[in-house]
């Protein structure tokens, strides 16, 4: 008899990710923070940022647009804030403590491998590589670079200012795609294909000190907490679960030239395996072993449509790793207890 299953695998309809098309340009893009050129006014504008976890109405408005070329990939980030405001200025601190905007990009979606970057109003950026999520204690590669960056910030207002209100902030960046492909398991651009993309904006509460900006704190002297604004929903405050990354779809179509892209239904089968990976984690934590079979994990083994999906899990003494089948192209994927993601066949 099946065992009452004690977790849920089904995401919600609220946490499904986000796309974009992202259209070639042939025209040169200046890195000003302005984005002046026609190719970035014919740009796919994201829809506007929500709460991380998809519960508050953020308070400022956050879009971004993407483009490329044959050497670059592009973004440009606009910022509504009427206190434009940062202080670090030391490369590869801590930018998050001030008001920031983040890049995450995964190119190959497994979940590892991973870049982060982050920018503030001085144009201060951090960049980072990421092995593992933090959930499985990978290492984090401070010191990877991305050699040829070109970053630039553009300020409607006056930075630093209390005594005025300013409009906003904007941002725009150009990295290499020698540096990007590095994790992407190919030596090419990914034209006519994406990549899993999320883009994150962290905003503080403020006061002032001595007429200077700083982080707000409470009656206990405690930073109060930041606010999480991202593109596409997380649903858990928590922007290392890089398998609710949006996408980020390649179009061989020159930007002015419009073009459409569905996320592919295979792509069912990798929410519904982290669903799985989620649940099976969070069995070992209540029963201190992982579940031997798929009934306790999942009541059916169904993807969001209602479509069944076949699946296999083999439980090993290092761990486990469970397979499935797509009902839509008979491709063959895997996912192991460490959380990586693999398309076998």
């Amino acid at each position: 008899m099946a065992v009452m299953p004690l977790f849920s695998c089904v995401a919600q309809e609220s946490d499904m990710p986000r796309s974009i098309v992202v259209y070639k340009t042939q025209e040169p893009i200046v890195i000003d923070g302005l984005a002046n050129e026609k190719a970035w006014k014919e740009a796919q504008v994201s829809d506007d940022f929500i709460d991380i976890e998809g519960v508050d109405t953020p308070t400022y408005r956050t879009n971004v647009r993407m483009l490329w070329d044959e050497t670059h990939l592009y973004f440009y980030a606009q910022m509504e804030e009427p206190h434009v405001w940062a202080t670090l200025k030391q490369r590869d601190t801590v930018i998050f403590y001030n008001n920031d905007f983040e890049i995450f990009i995964d190119p190959d979606g497994d979940t590892h491998n991973y870049y982060e970057f982050e920018m503030n109003a001085l144009n201060t950026v951090w960049d980072l590589l990421l092995v593992k999520p933090y959930r499985e204690g990978g290492p984090v590669v401070d010191s990877w670079e991305i050699l040829g960056l070109k970053t630039a910030v553009n300020v409607d207002g006056t930075l630093n200012d209390p005594s005025d209100r300013d409009k906003g902030w904007s941002v725009e960046v150009a990295m290499p795609w020698e540096v990007l492909k590095e994790a992407s398991g190919s030596n090419d651009i990914p034209k006519g294909k994406f990549w899993r993309i999320n883009f994150s904006r962290v905003n503080w509460d403020f006061e002032l000190k001595d007429g200077a900006y700083a982080r707000k704190k409470d009656a206990e002297g405690k930073f109060l907490p930041e606010y999480n604004w991202v593109w596409s929903p997380q649903g858990v405050i928590n922007m290392h679960e890089p398998e609710h990354w949006g996408y980020a779809y390649f179009s061989p179509n020159e930007v002015g030239n419009p073009d459409t892209f569905s996320i592919p239904k295979d792509e069912q089968i990798r929410w519904f395996m982290y669903g799985l990976y989620r649940a099976q984690k969070q069995y070992f934590d209540h029963k201190g072993k992982y579940a031997a079979s798929l009934d306790e994990l999942a009541s059916k083994p169904t993807l969001q449509d209602g479509t069944p999906v076949e699946l296999e899990l083999e439980v090993h003494r290092t761990g486990w790793n469970i397979q499935a089948k797509s009902p839509f192209t008979e491709s063959i994927y895997t996912i192991r207890e460490d959380g990586k993601y693999q398309h076998i066949k």
